[in-house]
């Protein structure tokens, strides 16, 4: 009885080749794992040209192609798709930020087509930030991924391509929205305009006010 169940369960009896065959699945394993938690995501070239372009195109085009039809799409937009747009947009951006991190250093670097998409990236959060009148959402989410970066350094945990690109672009933004604001900071009319503690002119006031009424 005893030899038949040996002959079923060969690894049971615990002689030499069961150790050594357990042995090598467990180093088998482990080198797998090892090389998974080296390997970082690559950076995603197609999703972030795609993202950009797309909202060039939807969020820049709209205002040109608006005529009085759309009243009622204008009124969605400009007071309700604060709450139903812009808040859930920056969380998901803030969750995908969360998760581009990785304990490689070699990953720590940006490719050269991320690097040309940060300009124009930047440029269309500037705009998203000055026109939908968000900057205090937008500056809460950057302390938010700066704390985040700050936190996870500590664990050392650095950004990937992925984290760079996009903490780079919120970057780009602070700058360009400090300079938009420095540039107007003594304009009389926009002054009325924006009374309030904090002064982000609209860059279609800027243009309704100073361009369009000089034609």
């Amino acid at each position: 009885m005893e030899a038949a169940r040996r002959r079923q369960h060969p690894g049971a009896a615990g002689g030499p080749g069961a150790q050594l065959g357990a042995s090598f699945l467990q180093a088998r394993h482990g080198s797998v794992s090892a090389d998974e938690a080296a390997r970082t995501a690559p950076f995603h070239l197609d999703l972030w040209f795609y993202f950009t372009l797309q909202n060039w195109v939807l969020d820049f085009g709209r205002p040109i192609a608006m005529i009085d039809s759309f009243e009622l799409l204008y009124y969605y937009d400009e007071y309700l798709g604060h709450c139903m747009w812009y808040i859930p947009f920056f969380l998901i951006l803030f969750m995908y930020f969360s998760g581009c991190f990785t304990a490689c250093k070699a990953e720590r670097w940006m490719p050269g087509p991320a690097l040309l998409l940060v300009a124009p990236s930047g440029l269309y959060y500037w705009y998203l930030v000055t026109e939908g009148q968000i900057f205090i959402l937008f500056i809460f989410t950057f302390f938010a991924m700066l704390a985040l970066v700050l936190h996870q350094k500590r664990k050392r945990l650095f950004l990937d391509s992925n984290g760079l690109f996009l903490f780079s672009s919120f970057t780009l933004t602070l700058l360009l929205v400090a300079l938009w604001v420095a540039w107007l900071w003594n304009d009389p009319v926009l002054r009325r305009k924006y009374p309030g503690v904090i002064y982000v002119p609209e860059p279609w006031a800027f243009y309704t006010l100073h361009v369009s009424s000089r034609h």
